[in-house]
C-alpha cells in the first residue's frame, strides 16, 4: 500500500477516473446515510477540490444526481457523468471544468437513450463511449449528445477503458444465456477505429459463469505494456492479466 484517502466520505464508491493532470474522480452511487449521490474530485495528494451533486440528496435538478455510476473528462476539462445506478433514471450529465452544469441527454428508453449507463470512456477524437449495460450495448456520442453509433459486439459492458492507441477494453460482468444470448462474461479487447473485437479474456470462475447478478470484471484498465487489470466486485479482488 502506497497511499489511501477519502475515508468516511463515501457510502458506495463506484466509478473511478484519473484525469490527465492526475486528479482522481470518484462517484458515490447509492442512496443512503446522507453522504452519497455525489462525484468527488481529489487532488493527486488526496485533498477534496470539487464536489458535484448534493450529499445525500437524490434528484434530477442541475445540481443533484441520482446514482452516479461513472465519470470521464474531456481534453478541455468538460466533465461527463453517467447517472442512474439502481434507479429508473438514466442520463448523461455534462459540466464544464469548474463544475457548472452545461447540459444533459438521454433518459431510460430506446436507442440514443439508456438503461443503466454504467461505464464511460472517451477516444482521441473526443467521442464519448457509454457502456449501456442493461441493454447490452455501447452507444457512441458526440460531446453535444448526438448519437453516432451503437455497438453490440462488446457484450454487456459494466466498465470501459480506451488507451492512447485506441484500444478499447470492455468488461462484461453480467452476460449469461438468458440475459445476453451468445455472449460470455469476461473482457473484450478491440479497436475504436473499426469496432472489431480482437481478443477475449474469459471469466475464470466457471462455477458461477451463468449466474445472475454481477460476477467477474466490472472495472477495467490497462497499462502501457498492454497488461489488463480487472476489478471484481462480488469476488472483492483485483486480477492482472499479463500480455504475452
Amino acid at each position: 500500500m502506497l497511499k489511501n484517502f477519502g475515508a468516511g466520505l463515501f457510502v458506495y464508491p463506484h466509478g473511478l477516473w484519473v484525469d490527465k493532470d492526475g486528479y482522481v474522480w470518484v462517484t458515490d452511487a447509492r442512496d443512503s446515510k446522507g453522504k452519497d449521490q455525489q462525484v468527488i474530485k481529489f487532488s493527486p495528494d488526496g485533498k477534496v477540490v470539487m464536489r458535484l451533486g448534493k450529499a445525500g440528496v437524490a434528484g434530477l435538478a442541475q445540481d443533484t444526481l441520482i446514482g452516479p455510476c461513472a465519470i470521464v473528462t474531456a481534453p478541455n476539462g468538460d466533465i461527463f457523468v453517467a447517472d442512474g445506478h439502481e434507479n429508473s433514471i438514466s442520463r448523461i450529465v455534462k459540466f464544464n471544468k469548474d463544475g457548472k452544469y452545461l447540459m444533459e441527454f438521454g433518459k431510460k428508453g430506446s436507442p440514443g437513450e439508456f438503461d443503466t449507463p454504467h461505464g464511460l470512456a472517451m477516444d482521441s477524437q473526443g467521442r464519448l463511449f457509454v457502456g449501456d449495460r442493461a441493454t447490452s450495448r455501447i452507444q457512441i456520442f458526440a460531446q453535444d449528445g448526438k448519437l453516432l453509433e451503437i455497438w453490440r459486439q462488446f457484450g454487456r459492458p459494466s466498465g470501459l477503458y480506451i488507451d492512447a492507441n485506441g484500444v478499447l477494453y470492455s468488461a462484461d460482468s453480467e452476460s449469461n444465456p438468458p440475459r445476453n444470448p451468445g455472449f460470455k462474461r469476461g473482457v473484450r479487447v478491440g479497436s475504436v477505429k473499426d469496432g472489431k473485437v480482437r481478443a477475449f479474456i474469459p471469466y475464470t470462475d466457471m462455477e458461477h459463469i451463468d449466474n445472475y447478478g454481477t460476477r467477474g470484471v466490472e472495472g477495467v484498465t490497462a497499462d502501457a505494456a498492454g497488461n489488463v487489470y480487472g476489478g471484481e466486485v462480488s469476488e472483492a479482488d483485483l486480477k492482472k492479466y499479463v500480455k504475452k
